[in-house]
């Protein structure tokens, strides 16, 4: 029987080639001022989708004031909800340049999505991030009925650096006593920090996110405190996932944190909790984000999307 050999899909090898060709260099040599102003300043797609409704707000936090921008893809009145945090390695990234995946976002699975522009570091030292997305969730549950939002239809969703948040919020939700969440879509979230996973070892130079990538991420979001030992920070060092949302679970193939992913999604597996794990092949970190270059993520939001739409159509008790 002859081996698999992961490789990236046509339409993936072209954008990495491109970007590969644009950097000239990981992000430890691109720094992080540079790489926050070239995320920043990337053009939308002319052909994001059109919303019925986009509102800016802001509400209080424990940095001041917190920005949230919610996207209403239907004019109905109610409709559940998505907290939705972005990518970015805790370091970069805005509601503006995550916008053309907010909009697909609720373009595809129906909910209104409430962005969540989180304050990053090194400028706000951890636990800000994952402080700032407990008060988004805690703010959109008890808001419901001005946001237009179901109570108890409300989700939490991110991708990479936002994954981890949703799956710490969906902890502290549990922990907590509430609000009583109704699913956690996790994309390639940093779900561990296991340096040892056969993913990172074996795609420690991928295309997207290398192994110095991950580690040049993480110097700069720990802001110089002490690496985190709880699972107020790292999901995967909760000793028990029993009692959790149901779970969305999406992860390339040619992601480095992979295995962090899939891990996770075998142990909330094992705690009972109804999960959906899909492996995509040929593409790598972020490729959710890049949906409107590679098939392959417009097919994974589609498959999230079907999913989440089940689930609200059929709900079960968990």
């Amino acid at each position: 029987m002859s081996r698999y050999v992961p490789e990236p899909d046509p339409d993936a090898a072209a954008l990495y080639e491109l970007r590969r060709a644009q950097r000239r260099g990981g992000m430890r040599e691109t720094g992080l001022e540079a790489m926050r102003a070239v995320l920043e300043a990337m053009p939308h797609p002319p052909e994001t989708p059109k919303m019925a409704a986009v509102e800016d707000m802001e509400i209080p936090c424990g940095h001041g004031l917190l920005p949230i921008r919610v996207y209403s893809p239907t004019a109905d009145a109610e409709l559940p909800a998505i907290v939705y945090f972005h990518g970015g390695g805790m370091v970069m990234g805005s509601n503006h340049s995550f916008e053309p995946f907010a909009r697909a976002i609720a373009e595809y699975t129906g909910h209104r999505v409430c962005a969540v522009d989180y304050h990053l570091a090194p400028e706000h030292p951890p636990p800000g991030q994952i402080d700032d997305a407990w008060a988004a969730t805690e703010w959109v549950a008890g808001h419901a009925s001005e946001l237009g939002v179901l109570p108890d239809r409300i989700s939490v969703a991110g991708d990479s650096a936002g994954g981890t948040l949703a799956a710490l919020v969906a902890l502290r939700a549990r922990d907590r006593g509430g609000p009583r969440l109704f699913c956690q879509i996790l994309m390639y979230g940093g779900l561990d920090r296991d340096m040892a996973a056969a993913s990172v070892r074996e795609l420690a130079d991928a295309p997207g996110l290398t192994r110095d990538d991950i580690v040049f991420l993480w110097g700069l979001a720990r802001a110089d405190r002490p690496e985190p030992r709880g699972s107020d920070e790292v999901p995967a060092y909760a000793e028990d996932l029993v009692g959790l949302p149901p779970a969305i679970i999406a992860v390339g193939g040619l992601d480095p944190t992979r295995d962090w992913s899939e891990h996770y999604a075998a142990r909330l597996r094992d705690a009972g909790v109804q999960t959906t794990l899909t492996r995509y092949p040929g593409v790598g970190h972020g490729f959710l984000m890049q949906l409107y270059h590679l098939a392959r993520g417009r097919q994974a939001l589609a498959e999230i999307g079907g999913l989440l739409r089940a689930k609200v159509a059929h709900p079960l008790s968990w």
